[in-house]
């Protein structure tokens, strides 16, 4: 895809990438082993309550593509980083602007900035330094 990239596609697929990590089964211990037995229930158990629905899990080409947008995070500053991947995971501005130490549109702003940043990389496209955020922003759709 290279040359098509834009703000919302990446968002998007950051996304997607914390919706995968959030439906994996829990990482524990190695060796771990319950000595309780598995609680066999009966029918008249189960009468009237309601079906426990379970996620499917990601498909391996889902969890490839939140392996790659993780991966992205990288090239941008820790701060950066941190508000993206935050946001991907559904975290209100109040939360990220309080532990940041910074206003609303600040964090905001960064936000767009991180996205701009990975477009122009995904693009092909060296990042120019000596700009503004508000350039760099700019120059993506």
């Amino acid at each position: 895809m290279g040359g098509d990239w834009t703000r919302a596609m990446v968002a998007d697929r950051l996304d997607l990438a914390a919706d995968v990590m959030h439906s994996l089964p829990p990482v524990g211990p190695q060796g771990y082993v319950s000595a309780w037995p598995e609680y066999v229930s009966c029918f008249a158990d189960q009468v009237e309550q309601e079906p426990r629905m379970k996620k499917p899990l990601p498909s391996p080409r889902m969890i490839t593509q939140a392996d790659e947008a993780m991966l992205w995070l990288r090239w941008l500053d820790k701060d950066i980083g941190e508000i993206l991947w935050a946001r991907a995971n559904r975290k209100p501005w109040k939360r990220i602007t309080w532990r940041h130490g910074i206003s609303r549109a600040t964090a905001h702003r960064r936000y767009e900035y991180g996205l701009a940043v990975i477009v122009w990389r995904l693009n092909g496209r060296p990042v120019p330094r000596k700009r503004s955020m508000q350039f760099v922003i700019g120059q993506t759709v």
